[in-house]
């Protein structure tokens, strides 16, 4: 019971700092879209030689737009294109050529808002996995 004494005592004459505030976090809200993004091409599992992939994508339910602005809508934007987890491009189309080497490659593309940010969720298309060989 003594140590008990002790220890509260000792506790209660130390000189305690408070945790520092914890700083404000601001949550920006991203809108939702209804849009629907796929990879046509190359299609899933494909085996193709060659310097260059042509890539042909589908879009629902948005439209591409040309122009960067922070006036987002939700079926307004760009596509962006990923190859192997590194964006590749950010495209204001639906076909384009992407110079390969010979090896195993991984593709997605994402359609996001005018102002380059993704949407919440994200729109991203099915991964395409493609050997160049």
């Amino acid at each position: 019971m003594a140590v008990v004494a002790m220890l509260v005592a000792a506790c209660g004459s130390a000189s305690v700092t408070p945790p520092p505030a914890a700083s404000p976090q601001v949550s920006v809200s991203r809108p939702s879209s209804p849009a629907v993004v796929g990879i046509v091409q190359p299609v899933n599992g494909a085996t193709l030689s060659g310097t260059s992939v042509h890539v042909v994508l589908s879009l629902e339910g948005g439209t591409i737009v040309t122009t960067t602005s922070t006036a987002i809508r939700p079926d307004q934007g760009h596509v962006h294109l990923y190859v192997d987890n590194v964006l590749f491009s950010m495209n204001y189309g639906l076909q384009q050529d992407v110079p390969v080497t010979p090896g195993n490659y991984v593709m997605r593309a994402e359609f996001v808002a005018s102002d380059h940010a993704p949407f919440d969720p994200r729109v991203w298309s099915a991964p395409v996995q493609f050997t160049v060989r």
